[in-house]
């Protein structure tokens, strides 16, 4: 089988495979696209933490970019975790050179365990730079928080929330409800133009990790093949629902999705 379209991965690597750029990887395989590469930062983590980072260099990370680059060019770019103002930059610089406005970054700022990913200056950075070159930005409520130094409580301060973001140049918004206590998931996604919140029943699991980084790669697949940003973010979220319910319970902490839960639903997203 021919792949669909080619998505450009920028994002950190995560030992265990439930995270980063391995399941950014998989995800963008098993939905049926090719997958390039550049890596911010080598992590090493299990499920139930995170026991050290190794940052790439920045003019490595931009080397990486355009040499791949100007040899295959991606149809949709996807972007996660950028752990310092440096690496922000480098990113910036090298994403210059490509003509591509189908961005799509991730704001990774926190592992599922807890441990913090990225610096004060880098979120400045991230705020102030590299927001407004997204196509969609996909913070979950957490990340949301920092962004906009407010409290995220309810639906209406998600789409308060997403308000601020739109301020930032982003030109769309998708605010991920898993975080919330409510046995309902809410995901808001916001336009200048419209406010659209998906509904779903939160499945009762502690295997979560790398629900983010799978999600906003799937809606960049999505979106590379051509097709409605809101649907995207349909598709995106029921990808990653059926994942979850097949509950791998892999390790002793929070443990990953199965990402190849979408060959046998593969029917689906056709």
């Amino acid at each position: 089988m021919k792949p669909k379209s080619k998505i450009l991965i920028i994002a950190g690597s995560d030992s265990s495979g439930g995270a980063g750029i391995q399941a950014d990887i998989k995800t963008v395989t098993a939905l049926g696209s090719y997958a390039m590469t550049a890596i911010t930062a080598v992590t090493s983590q299990n499920t139930s933490g995170v026991l050290s980072i190794f940052p790439v260099l920045p003019k490595e990370i931009e080397r990486q970019i355009n040499y791949t680059c100007s040899d295959i060019s991606p149809d949709a770019i996807k972007i996660g975790m950028l752990h310092s103002s440096k690496v922000i930059n480098s990113v910036i610089h090298a994403l210059k050179s490509i003509k591509n406005k189908k961005i799509i970054l991730d704001p990774v700022m926190i592992a599922k365990g807890g441990a913090k990913l990225i610096n004060k200056k880098a979120i400045k950075d991230l705020k102030n730079k590299l927001i407004k070159r997204a196509y969609l930005l996909t913070p979950n409520i957490p990340e949301a928080e920092v962004l906009t130094n407010m409290k995220i409580k309810s639906d209406k301060d998600m789409i308060l929330a997403g308000k601020i973001l739109l301020k930032l140049g982003v030109k769309n918004v998708l605010i991920k409800g898993g975080h919330g206590k409510s046995k309902i998931i809410k995901d808001v996604f916001l336009s200048k133009k419209e406010i659209k919140i998906f509904i779903n029943k939160k499945i009762n699991t502690k295997n979560t990790h790398g629900t983010g980084c799978t999600l906003s790669s799937a809606i960049t697949v999505f979106i590379s093949c051509g097709k409605p940003l809101k649907k995207s973010c349909a598709l995106g979220i029921k990808y990653v629902n059926h994942s979850i319910k097949s509950n791998l319970n892999y390790g002793k902490g929070c443990g990953p999705v199965n990402h190849l839960n979408s060959i046998y639903i593969k029917k689906k997203f056709v």
